[in-house]
């Protein structure tokens, strides 16, 4: 019997394959179980229709993050510290929460949680990468000045 899988199953298929099984397990499991749904003539049409909807989207999305991204690659922010009297050690350490408050001053809003930061504990000037889009990581470079 063939079927549409509605989400991922293992170790049978993944969400949108159209994979063929017995009667049994399709009838008494996978479609009472909202797994699968019966591939009828229709509902193949209706989900070519949806795979090309969504790489249309899912392309003009990457193609945004591409676009943000060199947009961020122009960007240098700027974070004042506390220092200690010898050498040029701070006081803290600059945190993607700062990081996010930067960005979003400039007219950029992301969540602290797509934002990546090394540890920083010196003066200096270091990179944070946002990540855009699955295949899309954006570098963000930033300097730690005394205050």
């Amino acid at each position: 019997m063939e079927i549409i899988l509605i989400k991922d199953v293992e170790n049978l298929g993944s969400r949108n394959d159209i994979v063929n099984v017995r009667p049994g397990y399709a009838n008494n499991y996978l479609i009472p179980q909202g797994f699968a749904k019966t591939a009828t003539a229709s509902a193949k049409k209706v989900l070519a229709e949806n795979i090309r909807q969504q790489a249309h989207k899912e392309a003009r999305l990457l193609e945004e993050a591409q676009a943000t991204a060199g947009k961020l690659a122009e960007l240098t922010l700027s974070f004042t510290a506390k220092v200690a009297e010898e050498g040029n050690k701070i006081f803290g350490s600059i945190t993607t929460a700062q990081v996010a408050e930067a960005l979003e001053a400039k007219g950029f809003a992301f969540d602290k949680k797509v934002i990546t930061v090394d540890t920083v504990k010196e003066l200096g000037t270091y990179s944070a990468f946002v990540k855009l889009h699955k295949a899309v990581t954006a570098e963000v470079k930033f300097e730690v000045v005394a205050e």
